[in-house]
């Protein structure tokens, strides 16, 4: 039972010591007469033939610029131009957000210089900004197409927050509204008990139901759900902190630490060796039988919801991307109310089995069957740790996956020992201590891999652009070697002939963003389309003027197709065959 404390708390911990840049702070509360950021912020560019550029913004009154939130590069054909900038002197002031910084009040005037001037180049610029009143805006990211040679400045339009073109949510819905995102977030929560990432564990839960008593079951399946949804707040509070902090977070990012996804491996080993009868834990543990009755039963009821939570990382049920996206980008409270009806709907399947006789009616009687049915579970356990740590080798490296592998090994060999006599507990905690050693360790001569997809091409917020305006139909594929729900989209839709075909037919470009391992471009690519977890599948007509198509989280052919032929005619030319 400690152990699946010990994961939660590493959960935590993982998200609180990942070294992500900035995202966005948001303020506990908002007025409705704060000024749009376009206006509390107006930017002005002029550009020289000598490859000189002047950034001049006028800032409304009470409202201030951040100079460390200043971010600029250029970029000519692809290529980044070295840029020097000369920033005016600011204000030293002590910020709520960000502690002690330096503002800019009225206006900031800042002096740009390309070393190398090309004639045309896109330059983009991130700034920041808070009003004195208390609101503090996200990162704001704006590009301009500049012509040195003439000196125009065109703004370039950045893609906005749409609906999925195929609805993945009920027609004439609100979408900023709270019980709607709730609505949606409790459909997400119910669907990802189905997800492989959870199923089992769910699966052992209602095992426990069919042999326990009346009164049992219902405190049982409270305590369930108390779990469920209280890891979802503390892990929506961590978010809330982080974001906060300047930190740039999404459903499933801590998978793209390999140190959390080596600790998820080795949970999955433990739970599949407990399930096949080599390890014997407690019965609290995954609440099996007579393991309901007593205080170890209760504890178990609420940590295995605890469980349920941590293994449910890496999926994503349909509904949730917009939900969470809405979520991360609102006040606490409202944020808590989300993650609060995500965890409702995790919970609420085993709810109504501990309250209705016609659910349970539908398990089987308990026997033998289930002894033979816990160790058959324990295989897909055994699959989740292989597909971990094969990502966790696809982050840093082969000699990485084999240190996790031996740690593995150690990990399973020292807790049958402990098992044993007393003798026997020493060399156990040695072999428990190495185990810990290899998960942390990394090669240093080694790198991860990126995803490969044949013919497909890397993405790049330069590339889309581009290819759209040379009038080429582009598909971006947000995608990541540890989100399940990614990789039975390519396996089921994407990469399947029928689709590779239309694509080809239509000329579509098909570019792949890998998010196994943290990109900073990734992340705000995937806040402008407001999401904050994967997959995402965005679509692009050949049309530079014409709005890209957000596609849903989970996949059919017919839906791809149907968004294919009404945004892309066919052109008969075979230009993509990946």
């Amino acid at each position: 039972m400690r152990f699946l404390f010990a994961s939660l708390l590493l959960l935590c911990s993982s998200l609180s010591l990942a070294q992500l840049p900035a995202n966005g702070t948001i303020a506990a509360f908002s007025q409705p007469d704060f000024l749009p950021v376009e206006q509390a912020y107006k930017l002005d560019i002029e550009a020289q033939p000598s490859g000189g550029l002047r950034l001049y913004w006028q800032i409304a009154d009470t409202y201030y610029l951040y100079q460390h939130a200043f971010e600029f590069s250029l970029q000519s054909a692809g290529t980044p131009v070295p840029l020097t900038a000369q920033l005016p002197e600011a204000l030293e002031r002590h910020d709520e957000f960000f502690g002690d910084v330096r503002v800019y009040y009225r206006d900031a005037d800042v002096r740009l210089q390309a070393t190398d001037v090309p004639r045309y180049a896109r330059l983009t610029v991130k700034s920041q900004g808070c009003a004195d009143a208390g609101l503090c805006y996200p990162p704001r990211t704006e590009m301009f197409d500049i012509d040195f040679d003439s000196g125009s400045v065109s703004p370039v339009a950045l893609p906005t927050r749409q609906t999925p073109a195929a609805a993945e949510e009920p027609a004439g819905a609100a979408l900023g509204s709270l019980p709607y995102m709730m609505l949606l977030a409790f459909l997400g929560g119910t669907i990802l008990n189905l997800m492989p990432c959870v199923f089992p564990i769910l699966s052992l839960k209602v095992l426990g139901f069919a042999s326990s008593a009346s009164h049992e079951r219902l405190r049982h399946s409270w305590l369930y759900s108390a779990g469920v949804v209280l890891s979802f707040l503390a892990v929506a509070t961590v978010l809330i902190l982080l974001q906060r902090a300047g930190q740039a977070l999404g459903w499933g990012f801590q998978l793209q630490s390999p140190g959390f996804v080596i600790a998820l491996a080795y949970l999955f080993l433990i739970m599949g060796l407990s399930l096949s009868g080599m390890l014997q834990l407690g019965g609290g543990m995954m609440n099996i039988g007579s393991g309901l009755a007593g205080r170890q039963g209760d504890s178990g009821s609420f940590f295995t919801g605890v469980l349920a939570v941590v293994v449910a990382s890496p999926c994503t049920a349909p509904f949730m991307g917009t939900a969470l996206g809405f979520a991360i980008t609102q006040p606490a409270a409202v944020a808590l109310a989300v993650f609060f009806a995500l965890g409702a709907g995790m919970a609420a399947p085993l709810l109504l089995l501990g309250y209705s006789a016609r659910a349970r009616n539908w398990l089987p009687r308990p026997g033998p069957w289930m002894e033979t049915l816990k160790q058959l579970l324990a295989f897909p356990l055994y699959g989740s740790a292989i597909w971990l740590l094969w990502v966790a080798g696809r982050q840093t490296g082969v000699d990485t996956m084999a240190a996790a592998l031996s740690g593995g090994l150690l990990l399973a060999l020292g807790l049958w020992l402990w098992q044993g006599a007393l003798w026997r507990r020493g060399l156990a905690l040695s072999c428990l201590v190495l185990a810990i050693m290899l998960g942390l360790w990394r090669s240093p001569m080694e790198a991860g891999s990126s995803r490969s997809v044949a013919g497909a091409q890397p993405w790049s917020a330069a590339t889309v652009a581009a290819l759209r305006q040379g009038g080429q139909p582009v598909f971006v594929d947000v995608t990541a070697d540890w989100c399940i729900t990614c990789i039975a989209n390519e396996r089921a839709v994407l990469h399947t002939a029928d689709i590779r075909a239309a694509f080809a037919e239509r000329g579509m470009v098909y570019l792949v963003a890998d998010w196994t391992n943290y990109d900073a471009d990734i992340a705000d690519f995937l806040r402008q389309h407001g999401r904050t977890g994967i997959p995402l599948y965005v679509m692009y007509p050949a049309n530079p003027a014409a709005e890209p198509v957000l596609l849903p989280q989970i996949l059919t052919k017919g839906t791809v197709l149907q968004v294919l032929d009404r945004i892309v005619p066919r052109t008969g030319a075979v230009a993509v065959n990946y």
